[in-house]
């Protein structure tokens, strides 16, 4: 049965020539359709590949693309940040310590590791803060110190050992998980630290997302509020970077001091200097040879008749026929 020309077209929804998946969904057009070829049953079969596409596929594809861009990709984003430590089952120790973490922020409450039911602390708007029982339990511990002087008041039960960290204070990350939607959507933290007085803490931290689940990007610069990789200098083995007693890195020792140089010795005591000659003397009647040895030769000589005369720097030694006859 043929249509005439116009009435198929009429009929074909928008969505079968916008979104049929099959080749000629690059060459229909609502002009192609007028055409008497197009019969009923190929309007039939495009109206049920678009119905296909649009309620089936299209809405996979969707949470397929969100799920890309959600939880898995900031699980992503962070491990490849923090990379995690692996404790023993009894959280005595650590098998594998990964990244150390300088903490950015005051009043992060850390119980026992040992302890089966640690307080949770939750960082929003720029603050720590824990829940309501753990802070409760904290102020009785503090009262209990004082229960010995007043009468009456009895310490509170056996608890575990709790330490709260502030700013600067270095431990490892055990634990990431991104939860999307539910009651608690948002990033879970999990710490631990090094022996404390032969005591290790572990505690769990909660970022919460707002009403939009954040990109990975912005889920890894809120938890750069709380937490940052701290730079290390020793690259090998599994521990190192293991984190100090006190949860604070310690500094590399000093390399030892050079040795003083002795003193250089005092330089010799140069010798006096010998005494001076005894003055050279030229009387009358020396000849010209004992002359010569005693004041050496003359800058210049003069000789007139039978009279020589010997020029010294200052001096002047006349001779007559050989012999001293004046000094000047």
């Amino acid at each position: 049965m043929r249509y005439e020309m116009g009435k198929a077209a009429n009929r074909v929804p928008k969505a079968a020539l916008a979104l049929y998946p099959g080749p000629a969904a690059t060459t229909w057009s609502k002009e192609t359709l007028k055409m008497p070829a197009i019969d009923l049953r190929t309007a039939r079969s495009a109206w049920a590949h678009a119905a296909v596409y649009t309620t089936l596929l299209l809405p996979l594809l969707g949470a397929a693309y969100a799920q890309d861009q959600g939880a898995a990709a900031i699980q992503k984003k962070l491990e490849s940040e923090y990379q995690l430590t692996k404790t023993t089952a009894d959280k005595s120790d650590i098998v594998t310590a990964g990244s150390v973490v300088v903490l950015q922020k005051d009043n992060v409450l850390m119980l026992a590791s040992t302890s089966t039911n640690p307080c949770r602390n939750t960082y929003k708007d720029g603050k720590v803060t824990q829940s309501g029982p753990c802070r409760t339990n904290e102020k009785l511990k503090k009262f209990s110190r004082f229960s010995g002087i007043i009468p009456g008041a009895s310490s509170v039960p056996d608890t575990p050992a709790s330490r709260t960290f502030v700013t600067g204070e270095k431990f490892w990350v055990t634990k990431i998980e991104v939860k999307e939607g539910g009651k608690e959507p948002g990033i879970f933290l999990g710490f631990f630290t090094d022996a404390i007085n032969d005591l290790r803490y572990a505690t769990s931290l909660y970022i919460p997302f707002g009403a939009i689940t954040p990109t990975p990007d912005e889920a890894l610069k809120a938890v750069a509020e709380i937490i940052t990789v701290a730079p290390s200098d020793d690259k090998g083995g599994d521990k190192a970077q293991s984190a100090p007693e006190g949860g604070q890195q310690q500094a590399p020792a000093a390399a030892p001091a050079a040795p003083t140089p002795a003193e250089a010795p005092p330089p010799p005591i140069e010798a006096p200097p010998p005494p001076p000659a005894d003055p050279v003397s030229v009387s009358a009647g020396q000849t010209i040879d004992e002359v010569v040895a005693a004041l050496g030769q003359p800058v210049k000589k003069a000789k007139i008749g039978t009279k020589d005369i010997y020029y010294y720097k200052d001096l002047k030694v006349i001779f007559v026929n050989g012999k001293v006859t004046d000094v000047q």
